[in-house]
């Protein structure tokens, strides 16, 4: 059988990246981000071992492939190097969950003018290009992410795929040089912050111990939103219903208009520990009001055609009645 495009650029991609492996006793993900910096200049690295650089010569011509086809090879190299990742923050967003996010996203932008989006866990920056994928009239795209490997393999994903996006290599829960924005779209990370002196600054911060980075980071996408502005998280199961859940609740409820929660099926994800939902926000504004009836879905398998184009046409629906969409 014929191989696809993506299939044929990702095993370029990753015999490139095991060569670089094996000459430079790197990492699978920090070699990869020596193969992406030489697809993306078409030339491997002038600082390279004479060795290396010849065996980098057969680097591929991406010209020939669209950019969902250069950003699935890249998500595929990726999720090969977070194989057995212990980190949950090297847990990439699955692929058919952020391409919901980016329909969310959509419907809640839709006749927007120079939309600005902002994820502050942006991670390999695969959610983050999903969503933008999908969206019109973008002025700006930003994305936070403190792990140096994985905002490298961001930068050069972003490159391969001609998007502009401004990134920022900080901790994201300390202060952005950022106006706020329209739209925030972020997988949590999930776990606890070390920094209990950062954590003070914030209303979310645990009454003793150290504080939930997963409320932390939902606090400091607030203080990033514009009145009225949208936010879109992918969230653990459990968000709700675990300590300091009492103090998230009433912040939340001062502080936004609950849109909606989707409980997203099993099957997207490896284990039931890792299973999530997405939460739906509006920051409150003088020109804002609650709704009557949030969106509450619980998502059927994506393989589900009959049952998934059922759901999309009842929530279509909801958003046309809703929010006038």
């Amino acid at each position: 059988m014929e191989k696809s495009n993506v299939e044929q650029l990702f095993e370029a991609i990753d015999h490139l990246t095991n060569t670089v492996q094996d000459s430079m006793n790197e990492t699978y993900l920090d070699s990869l981000t020596i193969t992406l910096d030489s697809l993306f200049y078409q030339e491997p690295p002038e600082n390279m071992d004479h060795s290396l650089t010849e065996k980098l010569q057969l680097i591929p011509d991406i010209t020939g492939y669209d950019v969902v086809e250069i950003r699935k090879a890249v998500q595929l190299a990726i999720l090969k190097g977070m194989k057995g990742a212990t980190q949950q923050q090297h847990l990439m967003t699955p692929e058919t969950v952020a391409m919901f996010a980016g329909y969310l996203a959509e419907k809640v932008t839709k006749g927007e003018e120079n939309v600005r989006v902002f994820d502050p866990a942006g991670g390999t920056g695969n959610l983050l290009m999903t969503v933008v994928e999908q969206l019109a009239n973008l002025q700006h795209v930003a994305a936070g992410e403190v792990d140096q490997t994985l905002i490298k393999l961001a930068v050069l994903n972003a490159n391969l795929q001609r998007k502009e996006i401004e990134f920022f290599h900080q901790d994201s829960l300390r202060p952005f040089l950022m106006d706020p924005v329209d739209l925030v779209v972020s997988d949590l990370p999930v776990g606890y912050y070390p920094d209990d002196i950062r954590a003070g600054d914030y209303q979310l911060k645990a009454d003793e111990g150290h504080s939930y980075a997963h409320h932390l980071f939902i606090e400091q996408s607030m203080n990033y939103t514009k009145a009225g502005g949208y936010l879109i998280f992918v969230i653990p199961e459990f968000l709700f219903d675990s300590d300091g859940s009492d103090k998230l609740h009433a912040y939340l409820q001062e502080n936004a208009h609950m849109i909606g929660v989707l409980q997203l099926p099993e099957s997207a994800f490896k284990s039931d520990k890792n299973r999530k939902s997405i939460l739906m926000l509006q920051k409150k504004g003088p020109d804002t009001t609650a709704l009557k009836q949030p969106l509450l879905v619980q998502v059927p398998s994506f393989k589900n055609t009959k049952a998934m184009n059922d759901i999309l046409a009842q929530m279509n629906h909801w958003f046309s009645e809703n929010l006038n969409m």
